[in-house]
């Protein structure tokens, strides 16, 4: 993003100091069907960085199609979160991590 201007920052702080009542309207056509809008279009989740350790192949996988794997990524384990978020609200069984089992063969005592 590139730095703003000295005239650009004055015109900023201008609109800034004016009061709602004193903005002019007129031109502006009043919106009345709003069927079209789209809710959260322009919004972006706050991201976090994270270190994770994924097998060679499925990075390679997602880095197949060059820039955006990260963005790749975070696609696809939102849309696996969504669905066992629904899975869970429509089933009564609970969804749990299957690394929290015990493995065969290595007894717990």
């Amino acid at each position: 993003m590139r730095k703003l201007t000295k005239e650009q920052k004055r015109d900023i702080r201008v609109i800034a100091a004016k009061r709602d009542a004193d903005i002019d309207f007129s031109d502006v056509p009043r919106v009345l069907d709003w069927s079209g809008a789209e809710i959260g279009k322009f919004y972006r989740q706050k991201k976090k960085p994270v270190t994770m350790r994924l097998d060679s192949d499925v990075i390679a996988w997602l880095k197949a199609d060059g820039r955006g794997y990260q963005t790749k990524a975070n696609w696809l384990l939102r849309n696996a979160m969504l669905h066992f978020t629904k899975e869970a609200r429509i089933s009564p069984r609970k969804i749990a991590p299957r690394h929290g089992k015990a493995r065969e063969g290595k007894g717990n005592g």
